[in-house]
């Protein structure tokens, strides 16, 4: 079959223009998709750092292995040392003593109001050291748990395991000198450090129950044998605030600033991360609502 100039001519003006719309076409979805993109945000925080719990992959980071005084974010390890002791009985009772309340004084500490004479348990404990941020819950655990004669012998050893626990986790950039965040200038963390110690307590169920509790009435034996109430509620308000909210610890003090430790879960995926050196409690939760955000979306 013959084919003129003219028909080849229209044959190449058709497949010219087929050819053109593909490429506006292509480009449009390539301009969609450049624009669909999330830019990644900017946080107040000196340091922070997002990871996917599942996956650990890296979703967010901003200074993430910087060393920064950690405020009370410290208890999480403080925590996380106490439920790996082997044979832990978490009814066991522990009398508050008179140390635990003249160190809160002393110090201007946060407190769960523990009253001297009182019989709490361990488990209450966990409550009063991760809800209101006591200094007195976390004096008392690592009385319990350290080893030692004396009393400073005891919290010296505890201290110590909380080292140890942090260099079995990995966490290189990472030194604790006491037992709540109120450290001697040698108590430091990374915002990714953190993140992963977050990540491995959340394997066990007693610090997940605690971590996501608004607030609980807890009932205690006084001195004379009869019983109070005490009542604690958590200092992390993202537990309401934030959608899917499972935890995890804020901290603060002169030279920490305003720290958080964060986790949620959305349609089955949990994103888990930490701010540190944030300018006021308000910038805190905007910058771990940002980065949050942001992450799920990755």
């Amino acid at each position: 079959m013959k084919i003129g100039i003219k028909g080849i001519n229209r044959v190449t003006a058709t497949a010219t223009v087929a050819l053109t719309a593909g490429a506006v076409i292509a480009g449009s979805v390539f301009a969609s998709t450049a624009q669909a993109a999330t830019p990644t945000p900017t946080i107040t925080a000196k340091g922070g750092f997002v990871m996917n719990n599942g996956t650990a992959k890296t979703l967010f980071s901003k200074a993430a292995d910087t060393r920064r005084p950690t405020g009370s974010t410290t208890k999480i390890m403080t925590a996380k040392v106490v439920l790996s002791q082997k044979n832990l009985n978490l009814d066991s009772k522990v009398t508050v003593q008179k140390a635990y309340s003249d160190y809160i004084v002393s110090k201007g500490a946060s407190s769960a109001r523990l009253i001297v004479g009182d019989k709490v348990t361990v488990r209450q404990l966990l409550y009063g050291l991760m809800l209101p941020s006591g200094c007195d819950a976390a004096y008392a655990l690592a009385d319990k748990y350290g080893s030692g004669s004396t009393r400073a012998a005891r919290v010296k050893s505890f201290v110590g395991k909380m080292n140890s626990q942090a260099k079995s986790l990995g966490m290189k950039n990472t030194h604790f000198d006491s037992f709540d965040g109120i450290g001697n200038g040698s108590n430091y963390s990374t915002p990714r450090d953190l993140t992963k110690l977050a990540s491995n307590a959340m394997k066990n169920s007693t610090f997940r129950a605690v971590v996501k509790t608004k607030s609980t009435k807890q009932k205690v034996t006084t001195k004379s044998g009869g019983y109070r109430y005490m009542a604690w509620s958590n200092t992390n308000a993202m537990l309401s605030s934030y959608s899917g909210a499972i935890g995890v610890k804020t901290g603060s003090g002169p030279t920490a600033k305003y720290c958080l430790v964060f986790a949620a879960t959305r349609k089955g995926k949990t994103v888990i991360g930490t701010v540190l050196a944030s300018t006021n409690a308000t910038t805190r939760t905007a910058d771990m609502k940002k980065i949050m955000d942001y992450s799920f979306k990755k």
